[in-house]
């Protein structure tokens, strides 16, 4: 169909990009949540706001979103999107240390919020079967605004947002059984409350396909993925560029989506398993970078979605009953949520941050209130309503997790002491040195850091290299340890010290800046190729810089001395004096105001001073 004005196929996508673009900055500047603008924005552009003036003024149609089945398609891709990033994050190996909360606290909140929405239902006068499939989708939360809600207010790593993040994993975990779970009960009702098996057959078998396609996909997962993004890695070391890599990332979100779809699952959820499978992978860290900037777009979009569903009409038509039904959701599910948490051993401001914001409906409401309207169990005016009263809940996501903060903040000034036994599992272990580069040089780094009990995680660029580091059971990575981003995801926040043992100059000058910047009381150890080298290396800000021909030098040096008789003690106090000597030259090119490390042999000096006798050692 040709389009009624030039371009006007990309005119929808083009609005948003400029309310993304205007939207963003203008919000983080006055320190408001941009998940408020982007909602705020879809509310304004849709076709229930703007969009109802354009009838009279037709200039307006450039300024508003005028197919929301277009932004519906692309939201869905960033719910995907998200809960990948979530499927990264977890491992198989976490979800099994965290299934106290996610499937203790969490299938427990589903149930218990599924019951107590049921019933009131059933008080208003709904059936057993309307009340149930209502209770369902009103039950979860929406992950979607949840997560980058707590993560921009940095609340993800505290107790309340592990809690939270477990509770939301069980959620999205529950809605391919809730969809089927519908399915089931369309059949009930349509034989008047019979469980016959020739009503439940058909619907019972929903599930053989669903089971199939879940099958196939970890299998497939586990056979292909590793080994495609070996290959695609190698590539990229040829030199053939960053976008193949991307472009994989995209294919197996939108592939592993696509295939859940076709198995009677949800897309999300393909998304979430090939993120838990590729969380077992050396590749895990360089695809959450590139796929980072697809994800925080397609959830802009998704956000929009929402604020475009919003129809103020509908709104305006009942303003309190719909306003009421809103709250009275909020404070209802909230209650139960912190009564679950505190039985399953949260402290009281835990239960009170994580309760606020899991009170408002989810994304998952307007899928499962639709497949009730679609089976015709669910009255569709009241699904509308109830649809609007969601809606509106969402938005209040944001202020949910101001107030839970405030809260604590008073309670915290009024009560400091007072904090129950958290039963949260703890945080993964961060490693303590961060070894850039896991060749032969990397690797007796490592081995020897090992040797002395101290953890590290690597990073190296090879894919051939990684997969030797890993099989041999090394914490390794692939990714390039340039970029920031991917610094930030290995957990340089938590580091003690960078050790970058690469032999390119350029890309070792590369890491430098890129960890600098992040952090400048970082322990940067790197290795150079020559004295020029270090000598930029320490311009650029590194504790220590090793040159590889200064070291040879004087290695060669002492086991010549050694061999030709000289005594052994003499050999390395030469050695360490005249080391120190070449670092006391090399660290002249430190930034002014830079504190230098005292050379190698005075330390060893102090050393020995403290522990004699009426000293003590410093460690």
């Amino acid at each position: 169909m040709t389009p009624e004005h030039g371009g006007g196929e990309y005119k929808d996508l083009v609005v948003f990009l400029a309310a993304a673009g205007v939207v963003v900055p203008l919000f983080n500047r006055f320190r408001i949540s941009p998940v408020l603008g982007f909602l705020a924005a879809g509310v304004l552009l849709g076709p229930h706001g703007l969009g109802r003036l354009a009838v009279d003024a037709r200039w307006l149609t450039w300024l508003t979103i005028s197919d929301p089945t277009q932004i519906r398609q692309l939201a869905e891709l960033g719910v995907s999107f998200l809960l990948f990033m979530i499927g990264l994050e977890l491992s198989w190996e976490r979800l099994k240390a965290m299934r106290r909360l996610v499937f203790g606290l969490g299938l427990s909140q589903v149930a218990a919020c599924t019951v107590a929405l049921a019933a009131l239902f059933m008080v208003m006068g709904q059936t057993l079967v309307s009340a149930a499939v209502l209770g369902m989708g009103l039950a979860l939360s929406s992950t979607a605004v949840v997560m980058p809600v707590m993560a921009e207010r940095g609340r993800l790593k505290a107790q309340a947002g592990r809690a939270t993040f477990s509770v939301l994993l069980a959620q999205d975990l529950s809605v391919a059984p809730i969809l089927i779970t519908v399915t089931v009960l369309a059949a009930l009702a349509q034989g008047g409350g019979d469980l016959s098996p020739a009503l439940l057959g058909p619907a019972l078998f929903t599930l053989i396909p669903a089971a199939v396609g879940l099958a196939m996909l970890v299998l497939l997962g586990r056979l292909v993925l590793r080994p495609m993004f070996r290959s695609v890695a190698r590539a990229r070391g040829r030199g053939q560029g960053q976008e193949m890599f991307i472009a994989t990332c995209l294919l197996v979100v939108v592939g592993a989506g696509v295939a859940a779809q076709a198995a009677g699952l949800s897309m999300s959820l393909g998304a979430l398993i090939a993120g838990l499978l590729l969380a077992e992978t050396e590749f895990r860290r360089e695809i959450e970078v590139s796929i980072e900037p697809f994800k925080g777009l397609l959830l802009g979009v998704f956000f929009v979605g929402v604020g475009i569903s919003l129809d103020l009409d509908a709104v305006a038509a009942d303003p309190v009953g719909v306003f009421a039904l809103a709250a009275g959701l909020i404070a209802l599910k909230a209650g139960i949520i912190f009564g679950l948490a505190r039985a399953w051993g949260l402290g009281a401001r835990t239960a009170i941050e994580a309760a606020l914001v899991l009170g408002p409906a989810g994304e998952f409401a307007f899928v499962i209130l639709g497949a009730g309207m679609a089976e015709g169990v669910v009255d569709p005016a009241l699904a509308r309503t109830l649809m609007l009263a969601a809606t509106i809940s969402i938005f209040t996501v944001p202020l949910m997790a101001i107030l839970g903060q405030k809260f604590l903040k008073e309670a915290g000034r009024m009560a400091p002491t007072m904090l129950a036994p958290e039963a949260l599992e703890p945080p993964s272990a961060q490693g303590q040195v961060l070894i850039v580069g896991f060749g032969r040089v990397g690797r007796l780094v490592g081995e020897m850091l090992t040797e002395h009990g101290q953890a590290f995680v690597a990073v190296d660029a090879d894919p051939a290299t990684v997969a030797t580091g890993r099989r041999d059971g090394f914490n390794v990575f692939y990714g390039d340890a340039g970029r920031q981003d991917l610094l930030t995801r290995c957990g340089i926040d938590e580091m003690r010290a960078l050790v970058v043992t690469m032999d390119a100059p350029g890309k070792v000058d590369e890491v430098v800046i890129a960890a600098r910047a992040l952090r400048q009381d970082l322990v940067l150890i790197a290795r150079a190729r020559d004295d020029r080298h270090a000598v930029r290396l320490y311009r650029l800000g590194v504790t220590d810089a090793v040159p590889e021909t200064t070291e040879a030098s004087l290695q060669l040096a002492e086991n010549t001395l050694v061999d030709l008789g000289v005594p052994m003690g003499q050999v390395l106090a030469s050695i360490h004096e005249r080391r120190d000597r070449f670092r006391t030259l090399f660290q002249a090119a430190m930034p002014e105001g830079v504190k230098r490390r005292p050379a190698r042999a005075l330390r060893a000096a102090t050393r020995t001073a403290s522990l004699r006798p009426g000293g003590r050692d410093p460690d």
